[in-house]
């Protein structure tokens, strides 16, 4: 009994790096063309990774960074109380921020009222975004 109780917390703990798949960072770099009418990519010395507009906040770095930080970017309160809770940017939270910001606001802070200034929602391939944005500020 005790050895298969422990082969099945085994075969779960193998398991679950599969149900938490990641995404394809070279399909994902294509895929952030939906992205970059918004978004740019520049390094702190001033390289472009990726050109793009300036109405959302540079995403260099993004992954480890804590939500609503990027300097000199004006966030909406919700991304600021996220902020203020700790919130930091993981590929996982960036893929479901991505499907639907407001309701991963909402979720996140516990406020239905919470809006961010993001209206643009993806359907699909935002693990793959994700991927591509955690290699993207390496």
């Amino acid at each position: 009994m005790r050895f298969a109780i422990i082969g099945a917390l085994l075969g779960a703990a193998l398991a679950t790096p599969a149900l938490a798949q990641d995404g394809d960072a070279a399909a994902g770099e294509k895929e952030f063309r939906k992205c970059k009418a918004c978004h740019m990519i520049q390094s702190p010395s001033g390289e472009d990774i990726v050109k793009g507009g300036k109405t959302g906040p540079n995403l260099f770095g993004v992954v480890g960074r804590p939500a609503g930080s990027e300097e000199g970017f004006k966030y909406s309160e919700a991304l600021i109380a996220l902020k203020d809770a700790g919130e930091v940017w993981t590929p996982e939270d960036l893929a479901a921020y991505m499907t639907d910001p407001n309701k991963f606001v909402q979720e996140k802070t516990g406020d239905s009222s919470a809006r961010t200034k993001m209206t643009f929602k993806l359907n699909k391939n935002q693990a793959d975004i994700a991927a591509f944005l955690a290699t993207a500020g390496q």
